[in-house]
C-alpha cells in the first residue's frame, strides 16, 4: 500500500543485501535520533521512539548503536542535528514521487536529490507539485496469522483506524496521522502482533506504465535510495513482482 514495498523486496532478492543492510542501519539510527529529539529519550512515553527501537532490534542493529542514537537525539551526546523534510518530484512516465529525508545540511541534500532525478529521467519539483496524488496517513501491517479479517478490523476500528485493507499476505490498517501509535498500541493490547507501523504517503491517484518505463522508474528509485539522507520514497505506480523475470 505504500507504493514502494514491492520494489524494495525486488532489490533485496537481486543480491544487494549487504549494501542495503548498511544503509538501513544508518537510516534506522537517524529515525531514532529524530524520534528522541521530538518526543524525548524514554520509549515508555515516546511511542514513535518505541517503534523505531523495535524496528532496529528486529533488523539486528547493535544495542550500542541504538543507545548512542537515543543519546544524540536527547541531547546527552553531541552529534548531528537532523531535520525531517519531504521533497516532491516526478519520475519517468509522469510518476509522482514523495521523498522523505533526514538531513543536517539542506545545501547538500537538495543538489544530490536534483542530480539523482535529472540523471535518471526525472525532475525535482516544488512543494505541492505531486503531493495531491497522495494521502499522508498511518500504516500498520498485521500478519494474517493474527486473526480473521473481521477480528482485525473490529480491533483496528476500536483503536481509531480509518480502514483495514486485505493485502496478499497481510492486513493493512490505515489510520489518521495523529492516531498511528495509539492504534498500534491498541492492537498490541488486544493481543494482536503488528509487523510495522509508520506514517506513509499512500498513493490515491495511480498511473499505469509499460515495462520499459517501469524499469526507468526503478532505476531512479535505486539512485534515490542510495543517498544517505533519503529515509523513504513513495510512488503512485505499482511495481510488479515479476518485473525482472526476463533479466
Amino acid at each position: 500500500m505504500a507504493g514502494h514495498s514491492k520494489w524494495k523486496n525486488i532489490r533485496i532478492r537481486k543480491g544487494k543485501q549487504d549494501a542495503i543492510r548498511g544503509k538501513m542501519f544508518t537510516k534506522m539510527a537517524r529515525e531514532i535520533i529524530v524520534a528522541a529529539k521530538m518526543g524525548g529519550g524514554d520509549p515508555a512515553t515516546n511511542a514513535r521512539l518505541r517503534v523505531a527501537i523495535e524496528k532496529a532490534k528486529e533488523a539486528s542493529l547493535p544495542k550500542e548503536n541504538i543507545d548512542r542514537a537515543i543519546a544524540r537525539g536527547s541531547g546527552d551526546v553531541e552529534g548531528e542535528n537532523y531535520e525531517e523534510i519531504v521533497y516532491e518530484g516526478k519520475a519517468p512516465g509522469g510518476v509522482g514521487v514523495m521523498v522523505e529525508v533526514y538531513t543536517e545540511n539542506k545545501n547538500r541534500t537538495v543538489p544530490e536529490l536534483r542530480h539523482a532525478f535529472l540523471k535518471n529521467g526525472g525532475e525535482l519539483g516544488e512543494n505541492g507539485s505531486v503531493s495531491w496524488q497522495f494521502k499522508h496517513c498511518g500504516n500498520i501491517s498485521v500478519g494474517k496469522d493474527q486473526g480473521d479479517e473481521e477480528t482485525i478490523t473490529l480491533a483496528a476500528l476500536e483503536g481509531g483506524a480509518d480502514d483495514v485493507i486485505t493485502d496478499t499476505d497481510a492486513y493493512v490498517v490505515i489510520t489518521p496521522v495523529s492516531q498511528l501509535h495509539a492504534c498500534n498500541d491498541s492492537l498490541i493490547a488486544a493481543g494482536i502482533k503488528t509487523e510495522d507501523a509508520a506514517l506513509i504517503y499512500m498513493p490515491t491517484n495511480k498511473v499505469e506504465l509499460g515495462k520499459e518505463e517501469l524499469l526507468k522508474v526503478v532505476k531512479l528509485l535505486d539512485a534515490l535510495d542510495d543517498l544517505d539522507d533519503v529515509k523513504e520514497t513513495y510512488i503512485n505506480v505499482d511495481i510488479p513482482d515479476d518485473l525482472f523475470d526476463e533479466e
